[in-house]
């Protein structure tokens, strides 16, 4: 067995101790792996001059995979988000976001699998962005025949056929290799007949490549109430950046939370494999925190370099400690630390 060459990045706030946990339950699966460490967030600003040194992209550019530890992003000010520049940059355009029911994970909802699949370089998080009562504001308003007000900040949504096109297209390659019967479009179409319109137009260009597959269209509001109500009727979402944003973390709340909703970034010949949520640096340090996201992802990552093997064995163990609930962390109602959680997987791979 070859031994393949990963970049690592732990991340900060409790982004090392969880990194740290699943590195060795990764390796637990006989899986031969040499990390390559690089850094990233808030913790280097200092040392670097930014929370994203080229080094670290060089890695990834240069390894082709890389599992990455949660990062701070701060609310308001500061830096953008280091994820969103790790995407835009080596373009990984589709974020995949398995959502699925574990025995064991609280949830008022039993036989949950659906997929987001969520386009990550356009719509508003491309972050063009206008300060209020600039010139260039100014001009914008002057130039729209809605009226905006004088004193208003503006974001534009940019929405390409090309960027629309690929992630739909990236759906319904995934739903056919991985035996989906369905494929929902979800915009806003109904009121952004231009930027959601197109997406849906793009959408529909695709869905008709694919006669195997089911393809259905919900608009955004709708979908919401439809994925409380009735979650079993959907299989793989596709939708433009913001709304699978959100709906990533509304799903994620339908199986029992962020601890439990792994993800994963893919461009045309990269991969980045990261946990949903966030770095929680109020818990760093105190080995508090659940592993089990950041170890799914883990699992997506084997499956990515096609050691599917490992990837069934690594899923059954974290299914298995989890129904058994007795080595687990807080959150999932334990009071097993995230290294412990870690090891009663590890011996369930043993």
């Amino acid at each position: 067995m070859s031994t393949r060459t990963i970049t690592l990045i732990p991340g900060d706030g409790t982004g090392p101790e969880l990194t740290e946990t699943t590195i060795k339950v990764i390796e637990a699966t006989g899986v031969k792996i040499q990390w390559e460490i690089k850094e990233a967030g808030s913790d280097v600003m200092e040392k670097y001059g930014t929370p994203l040194p080229d080094d670290t992209l060089a890695s990834i550019r240069k390894n082709k995979v890389a599992l990455k530890g949660p990062i701070t992003t701060p609310i308001g000010t500061g830096f953008r988000s280091v994820n969103v520049a790790i995407r835009k940059e080596l373009d990984l355009y589709s974020c995949l976001r398995p959502c699925k029911t574990y025995q064991g994970v609280t949830s008022r909802f039993q036989d949950i699998d659906l997929v987001i699949v969520r386009e990550n370089t356009e719509d508003l998080y491309a972050g063009v962005e206008f300060a209020p009562k600039t010139a260039e504001t100014q001009q914008i308003i002057a130039l729209s025949a809605n009226k905006i007000r004088p004193d208003s900040a503006i974001s534009i949504k940019p929405i390409s056929w090309f960027g629309s096109e690929r992630i739909v297209r990236f759906a319904f390659d995934y739903a056919r290799a991985h035996n989906r019967r369905k494929v929902t479009a979800v915009t806003k179409a109904n009121i952004m007949k231009f930027t959601d319109g197109l997406f849906l137009e793009a959408a529909r260009s695709v869905a008709a490549q694919y006669p195997g597959i089911e393809y259905e269209e919900r608009l955004i509001d709708n979908m919401c109430m439809q994925l409380v109500q009735k979650p079993e009727r959907y299989d793989v979402i596709v939708l433009p950046n913001l709304y699978g944003d959100i709906l990533s973390d509304l799903c994620a709340g339908l199986v029992g939370g962020l601890g439990v909703a792994p993800g994963a970034n893919f461009g045309s010949d990269m991969a980045v494999f990261e946990a949903v949520h966030g770095s929680a640096p109020k818990y760093k340090g105190l080995n508090k925190v659940n592993p089990t996201a950041l170890i799914l992802s883990g699992q997506l990552m084997l499956e990515h370099l096609g050691e599917m093997e490992a990837a069934l064995r690594l899923g059954a163990a974290v299914s298995a400690v989890i129904a058994e609930k007795k080595m687990v962390t807080y959150d999932m109602g334990g009071s097993a630390g995230t290294r412990e959680m870690g090891d009663a997987i590890i011996k369930k791979l043993q």
